[in-house]
């Protein structure tokens, strides 16, 4: 192994060696190629390896964390769903605990280093799924929201610091809607690609052979 292909070098290789977790590669591995699992999306394998990390930070403070706790703090950590009080409260938590949240959400990996890591740093080539492709675009749509909402910010706080604007206190809303000129169907382009599709996929499913 040459030090350019050495898994360390990458952010999920480093902390699956910094934090003696030496059967996650594997299983990371086998987890997307689903050889004795069902093929996760690269999106699910992230979710579960920062999972596992988690778990490797607790016990390291010393905790034993019960079925179940994990993947819950987890969520309450990372879902867009969860009220800011129950983040809070999870936060809270894990400081008492000895979890270092400053150091944590940084090592959280993407699904991106995920597969740099499975194809550059263990030569794991797969063909990416309709599921990967899905996910990669709503990251890119996601991250364009990101940026687009924070310029607006950004320069309506400038407009109102200057008193070239009166504006209170405020919140930059951003919805994309794609309208089927079809089946009249509009939903949030998350939507539909959760969905996967609009109703045009309705009236082809009810069709007669």
């Amino acid at each position: 192994m040459t030090a350019d292909s050495d898994p360390a070098r990458s952010k999920v290789g480093r902390l699956i060696e910094v934090n003696e977790m030496s059967t996650v590669g594997q299983e990371l591995e086998d987890r997307w190629l689903g050889n004795g699992y069902e093929s996760q999306s690269l999106r699910s394998l992230a979710d579960w390896f920062n999972e596992r990390l988690l778990a490797a930070k607790l016990e390291d403070a010393g905790e034993n964390p019960i079925d179940g706790e994990v993947a819950n703090l987890y969520r309450l950590l990372t879902d867009d769903d969860v009220t800011a009080g129950m983040r809070v409260d999870a936060e809270a938590t894990l400081e008492q605990r000895g979890v270092d949240l400053e150091s944590l959400r940084s090592e959280f990996v993407s699904h991106q280093a995920v597969y740099t890591y499975l194809t550059e740093f263990r030569d794991v080539s797969k063909g990416r799924s309709s599921g990967d492709r899905l996910e990669s675009v709503r990251t890119t749509i996601q991250r364009l929201q990101s940026r687009l909402i924070a310029v607006v910010e950004n320069n309506l706080g400038q407009l109102r610091g200057g008193e070239e604007l009166v504006l209170g206190e405020f919140n930059v809303l951003l919805d994309v809607q794609v309208l089927c000129e079809d089946c009249g169907a509009s939903y949030p382009v998350t939507e539909l690609l959760d969905r996967g599709g609009c109703d045009c996929q309705s009236a082809t499913d009810g069709r007669g052979d």
